[in-house]
């Protein structure tokens, strides 16, 4: 049985409902962060520091909303959606959840056991909207979390629509025997040669971020090791391409800072950094957010290197897995992290005769341009 909820005065008197998300971040819940520490599913990417850093500098759709799930004026969970003119290939128009390039997880925070509660009164305001479209189209989701068996239970016809699996580190090994098990004896003794050979250009310091007093000359050196390799170039990339990009990230990590979520690692070689990595802590989880390193160094593999330091967060407190947001088939991270996580898209049929035929029919031409491209196969 759920345990009694302590309602906030600031939001007893509102109910579960969509408001914009710009009205949301004006003036938000102050319960967010509460449900961000006891979510189902640890969001970093909806934490109230990244989403309010997203909303500050990014695109957003305009007609970008929050849809919040409350009982008795409890904040249950959150979720931000806007309505998508295209639907895959299709032009149907359609709702989703709202991720941009550099949000890696889509699943909405929700307060641990009350799964199917926020399933049930966020597709009922979806259906009482006369406005939204036929379909509701959840993306970034974990196959195996409770909020996706939850949501197939709360409505009939929700259908997974695509599949990736990308690298997860989770283990109860140390990072020693991990490092041992999940990477081949050949391939170790060459990283062995590397490390070796790095050596003698100077003092090896991996350091983690320390202090307020680092943060901003952190941040800057990331910046420009991001942006002195290929994603720097025109069209790349690199968030110091962009003044909004850049200002996003400034914001996302000094307010993840202050809510002691952010963890940066740093690899110099002789008084010069080579690589740096920028992980988000979720309690019991965690995201490996962004990795930058000097090309000029590429012959040493600096980015194995600071993974192989990465590992470390196999000891440390109230952290079980990571997850490296990284694409499918990432050779790099996949040769170092044994574990997957399948993420996936799940499409939900809205309530009403014309929604429901819209639904099947773009379910209709989906299953048949899979089988399509199975024969050509």
């Amino acid at each position: 049985m759920n345990a009694p909820l302590a309602r906030p005065a600031a939001s007893a008197s509102r109910g579960s409902e969509i408001v914009p998300l710009s009205d949301w971040i004006a003036n938000p819940d102050p319960a967010w962060s509460a449900v961000a520490a006891r979510a189902s599913e640890p969001n970093s990417f909806l934490e109230p520091w990244f989403l309010t850093a997203s909303a500050h500098h990014l695109d957003v759709p305009p007609d970008a909303r929050i849809l919040t799930v409350r009982e008795e004026g409890q904040l249950i969970g959150l979720m931000p959606i806007f309505t998508a003119p295209n639907y895959g290939r299709l032009p149907v128009a359609n709702t989703q959840n709202w991720l941009h390039y550099n949000s890696f997880f889509g699943a909405p925070l929700v307060r641990r056991s009350f799964e199917p509660f926020f399933w049930s009164r966020a597709l009922a305001l979806l259906d009482a909207e006369m406005s939204a479209p036929a379909l509701f189209h959840v993306v970034g989701l974990d196959a195996e979390g409770p909020l996706v068996a939850a949501l197939f239970c709360a409505r009939a016809g929700t259908a997974i629509v695509h599949r990736i699996k990308r690298a997860l580190l989770a283990s109860d090994l140390s990072p020693a025997a991990y490092y041992e098990a999940a990477v081949r004896k050949k391939k170790r003794k060459e990283i062995g040669r590397l490390q070796s050979r790095l050596a003698e250009l100077g003092p090896v310091e991996y350091s983690r971020l320390a202090g307020r007093q680092q943060l901003d000359e952190w941040i800057d050196t990331f910046l420009a090791l991001e942006a002195s390799g290929w994603k720097g170039g025109d069209g790349g990339a690199a968030l110091g391409n962009d003044a909004s990009t850049a200002a996003f990230l400034r914001e996302a990590l000094h307010g993840a800072f202050n809510a002691d979520r952010l963890e940066i690692i740093r690899l110099d070689v002789g008084g010069r950094t080579i690589a740096m990595l920028i992980n988000f802590l979720a309690p019991p989880g965690s995201y490996s957010f962004k990795i930058a390193f000097d090309e000029e160094y590429g012959r040493y593999s600096p980015g194995v290197l600071i993974q192989i330091e990465n590992y470390k967060v196999l000891e440390r407190a109230g952290i079980r897995w990571m997850d490296s947001c990284a694409v499918e088939g990432h050779p790099m991270i996949e040769s170092l992290w044994r574990e997957r996580r399948e993420i996936v898209r799940v499409t939900v049929p809205l309530k009403g005769w014309k929604r429901r035929a819209t639904f099947m029919a773009c379910r209709a031409l989906e299953t048949l341009s899979a089988g399509v491209r199975k024969v050509r196969a």
